[in-house]
């Protein structure tokens, strides 16, 4: 399966993320027409060749004329949404400005409805978080690993005045993953808009085995005299064996996936009418199926649909939910799931098929439990108990 490895040596910021990804082999035009692509109006394209630290690199610099001081998550769902990029990326897209949004929000004490995003709500960070999610998936990227991040040092001045590196909101975005600070006298070099690139985008550190395909360098701002400021991409080609064993380590995104909830609430469906239409979205794809009951307008009861879905079926099932419900409105959260590794197996129990669904741990231990529906069946069919033939189920399967 094709990975990307991301390198940050000197750190990483939007503009260095594109520029790698340019040179590791995605095509010019695709970044020259992003502001078009996007509905942008107004913004122009530059991308050059560089040197830093003797090493050639590609840059991408993007002139914006003057904006709103700052935009609403609703705002920029808007922007997001009306492109035409595929609905896998923009789901990630947005998982990333509602991470920065949601860490903003802590910081100042605040809702994430009242939130302005300043630095990250501007054009350049909109263009360079669906860019670069964008930019992977066009170059046949599956998976995304990141090595440890150089903070740099000192002081950076933003909106809510000058703060010590790395800001409270980078460094909030960097939970879980793995940092080092310096090197001295480098001043910022992980930006918020990269650092919530790569909390949403690594599986955790590179493979153990991979074969490298391509590579490229993306050039930073600064031109330290001593050193590259550069980022590093590496597309590699890695077996799903090396890709899950990486996966499974102790990084905090390990094992972590992109989803989509869709939410409605009911007030005017029968019972029946309800179950008939959640079955009809667990048949189409949904992942899951919440019914929660709730109170609405005047005190009327009703209930709340809760549906689970991959990014690239989240349209196809908002459409069913319009149109075979009576709801007048859907609701789209973009959301990330942690799901354990899992297989079905197959044993035999009195000569009859039951599958056995079987976990895996984080801790490398691993869970068992038969399908009830076989467990069922062949109770019946034997006039056994429901216990005893999950006993033998696990006992022949090597669990009990």
């Amino acid at each position: 399966m094709r990975i990307a490895i991301i390198d940050p040596f000197s750190g990483i910021s939007g503009d260095m993320f594109l520029g790698a990804l340019l040179d590791a082999g995605l095509e010019e035009s695709f970044i020259t027409t992003l502001p078009e692509t996007l509905g942008i109006a107004g913004v122009t394209t530059r991308v050059t060749s560089v040197l830093r630290g003797q090493i050639a690199c590609r840059k991408v610099d993007f002139t914006i004329p003057p904006q709103p001081h700052g935009r609403h998550l609703k705002q920029i769902r808007a922007i997001v949404e009306a492109t035409p990029a595929p609905d896998a990326v923009k789901a990630k897209a947005m998982q990333a400005f509602t991470l920065i949004t949601e860490c903003e929000a802590a910081i100042h004490g605040t809702t994430v409805e009242r939130v302005h995003l300043h630095e990250v709500g501007s054009v350049d960070a909109i263009l360079d978080i669906v860019g670069c999610i964008w930019g992977l998936e066009r170059l046949g990227v599956t998976e995304v690993f990141c090595g440890t991040l150089s903070l740099g040092d000192g002081y950076v001045d933003t909106q809510h005045g000058r703060m010590a590196v790395p800001t409270a909101a980078t460094l909030r975005l960097l939970e879980g993953l793995s940092v080092r600070p310096g090197p001295d006298g480098a001043g910022e070099l992980v930006t918020p808009t990269g650092a919530a690139l790569v909390r949403v985008l690594s599986a955790g550190a590179p493979p153990a085995e991979y074969v490298p395909r391509g590579s490229g360098f993306g050039a930073g701002t600064k031109d330290f005299a001593d050193r590259a400021n550069a980022l590093r991409l590496v597309l590699a080609d890695a077996t799903e064996a090396a890709v899950d064993a990486a996966r499974g380590g102790v990084t905090a995104t390990a094992g972590v996936e992109s989803l989509v909830m869709l939410t409605a609430d009911i007030d005017d469906a029968t019972g029946e009418q309800i179950a008939a239409l959640a079955e009809a979205l667990r048949r189409s794809g949904a992942l899951d199926v919440t019914l929660l009951a709730t109170v609405m307008k005047k005190g009327r009861p009703g209930t709340r649909l809760e549906v689970l879905s991959a990014p690239d079926q989240a349209n196809s099932l908002e459409r069913l939910l319009l149109i075979e419900s009576t709801t007048i409105g859907v609701r789209r959260h973009p959301l990330s799931r942690r799901a354990l590794p899992r297989e079905s197996r197959e044993v035999e129990v009195g000569g009859e098929r039951v599958r056995v669904k079987v976990v895996t741990l984080p801790d490398g231990t691993r869970r068992a439990k038969p399908e009830f529906d076989d467990v069922r069946l062949v109770a019946a069919k034997q006039g056994r108990s429901l216990a005893d033939v999950a006993a033998e189920a696990l006992l022949a399967l090597g669990v009990l």
